[in-house]
């Protein structure tokens, strides 16, 4: 399972329609987490990598639009506080 980190642009921001979305934030922080449905989210603000089982990591921040596959058990380390839009399914 991967997790997918990418930029986008406005025009994008707009088609997917994330400022609608509903708004998560979360203090420097370590946790576990597991994905029962997909989630896709736009980071406003923050910095944080997540690792999964395997060793597998991600980092991102501001700007990045992020794909959680359905299932993923993963850790969260927020490194700089978070404020993401986020939709599941």
């Amino acid at each position: 399972m991967k997790i997918i980190v990418e930029q986008i642009d406005e025009k994008r921001r707009k088609e997917l329609g994330i400022d609608s979305w509903s708004i998560w934030e979360k203090g420097v922080s370590e946790f576990d987490w597991k994905y029962s449905a997909r989630e896709i989210c736009y980071i406003l603000e923050g910095r944080a990598i997540v690792t999964t089982p395997d060793g597998n990591s991600a980092e991102f921040g501001k700007g990045d639009l992020v794909t959680f596959p359905i299932g993923l058990s993963c850790r969260w380390k927020i490194i700089k506080a978070v404020r993401k839009h986020y939709k599941f399914g």
